[in-house]
This record gives structure tokens, sequence and C-alpha cells, in this order.
């Protein structure tokens, strides 16, 4: 009897032993879910032409973004067809390109490469981080938080900028040069048809009282800076035009209308010296026949 309740023991065994082994092999096939990995990288360049404010623009924004590749500038303005090249040889898919022009007018072209779409933005009110000075800072490397506004919802072109600076100016945290902390927000705004930008540090305590409750709270780092949207293409620095703004107004016809009113000014005060010369030569009288100089003359 003994003997038969051990052999009966050792199959029970033996079949739990067959279906632990079942589901170990279940669990071995069965299908992994991978974690799609946020893999953005940026080429940031420049063209020839710019001055020491937009070179210093683009050290903050470097400085900002650790997922930046630099590269040396661009030499002719003409083909920028080859700046998709560029980014794949840099193993970049997105492109920050400064272009300048008249040594004054700054565009930034904000681009996925190599099938688009791109966006060209007049750049203005430019202020560094060394001409700010603002009292706050964050750590370099660090990744900040992304804020919109919520009028980038309300238009087909601001969804659009708006999912382009995300993977931009969105440090992935498998960034080489990334450190593991969020310590500043990057907050984008919209306002009279303009994209504002502002860098924010978070701070968790108040400095006045470092023993107190924590009280969240933001500091300006800078730098600062006013885009204003232009065009927006359907390849990477090319094709068809998906969006015009039609109240943009370039920087050189604003120029010409100052220097235009200036003449203007000009043409006016000399109009108006020569009417007051005319009004002279009118109140003259005639020379009296009596006068000294033709009696005694």
């Amino acid at each position: 009897m003994a003997s038969l309740l051990k052999e009966k023991k050792a199959k029970d065994a033996k079949g739990k032993r067959k279906a632990d082994d079942m589901e170990l092999d279940e669990q071995e096939h069965a299908p992994i879910t991978k974690k799609p990995r946020n893999k953005q990288r940026v080429l940031m360049l420049s063209s020839r032409g710019i001055n020491h404010r937009m070179r210093h623009l683009m050290n903050d924004l470097e400085a900002l973004l650790p997922h930046v590749k630099k590269d040396s500038k661009l030499d002719s303005k003409n083909h920028l067809n080859l700046l998709p090249e560029l980014a794949d040889l840099n193993n970049c898919n997105n492109t920050l390109y400064f272009e300048a022009r008249r040594h004054e007018d700054l565009y930034l072209w904000a681009a996925k490469t190599p099938n688009g779409p791109s966006i060209k933005m007049h750049v203005q009110n430019v202020h560094t981080m060394d001409e700010l000075k603002m009292t706050g800072n964050c750590l370099k490397g660090s990744r900040g938080i992304l804020s919109f506004s919520k009028e980038f919802d309300e238009t087909e072109w601001g969804k659009l900028t708006k999912e382009v600076f995300t993977h931009i100016f969105g440090v992935p945290p498998q960034a080489r040069k990334a450190k593991p902390f969020i310590d500043h927000v990057l907050t984008f705004s919209i306002l009279d048809h303009k994209i504002w930008f502002r860098n924010f540090q978070i701070v968790e305590k108040d400095p006045l009282q470092p023993n107190g409750p924590p009280q969240t709270s933001l500091v300006e780092i800078g730098p600062r800076f006013v885009l204003t949207p232009i065009r927006i293409f359907e390849g990477a620095f090319n094709g068809a035009t998906v969006y015009s703004n039609p109240e943009f107004v370039t920087p050189t016809a604003v120029r010409s209308a100052l220097r235009r009113e200036k003449g203007d000014k000009y043409g006016h005060r000399k109009h108006a010296q020569a009417e007051r010369g005319l009004r002279k030569d009118r109140r003259k009288l005639a020379e009296d026949e009596l006068a000294v100089s033709k009696v005694f003359a």
C-alpha cells in the first residue's frame, strides 16, 4: 500500500513540474512589448553674417538643449537643400538653422528632416542670458518641461508648430549629455500672432525662508525672444506652402517706410521754408518817394 502511495505522489510531482515548465515556456515565448524610445537629435547651424547677439543666442540655446549637435556655418544661403543631407550625416532628425540677412535681420528655420515639415520664422527682441543677468539658474544638461499656451490648440498652424517644437526642444532622457534632473520650464505663448519664448527655473523653497514649508515658484533665467511665423512648408526647407502669415511685414519694408516718413518730414520742412520766404516777399512795402536815400541821392 505504501509503494502505491509513493508512486502516486511521484506521478503528481512530475505532472506539476511539467505544468510549471509549460508556463515558463509560454512566458519566454510571449511577445515582448518594447517601450518606444525618444531618439530626437537636433542639428544647429547658422549662415554667414551673424553678429555677436545672434551668436550668443545660439550658445544659450545650445546650453539649454543637451541633445543639440552644433555644426559650422553654411556658406551659401541659396543651397538650403544641403541641410537635410548635413543632418543625415550628423545622425540628426531635426534642424535649427539661423539665417542672418543684412547683419541685422535674423530668421529661424525649424525643420523635421528629411521629410519635413519646416517652419520659417522671424526672430525679434533677442535678449541673451549674459545681457539679462537674471537671478534664475539651472543645471547645465538638465531636462526642461515644455509649456504651451492654449492658443496653440485653437489653430491648425499652432498645432503643427507645437508638435515640431515638442520634437526639437523636448530633451530625450537617453541623450548623451542629459542629466536626470528637471529643474526649469520652457514656455511658448502666442500673443498678437507671435510666439513668445521664456525660460524659468523651478524653485521649490522660498530663499528668504529656507527652513519653511515648500513653496514652488518660478524665476526667469533667460534667454528671451519673440518668433513671428512667416511660412510653413510641407517638405524640409522646400515643398508646397502649408501656411502663410498674411500679417507679416518684412523688416526691410518697415525700414523703408521709416525712411520715407523721414523724407516726407524733410520735404514738408523745405516746403514750409519756401512758403515763409514768399510771405516775406509779399509783405515788403514799396520804396517811399521821400525816403532819405532818394532825397539826398
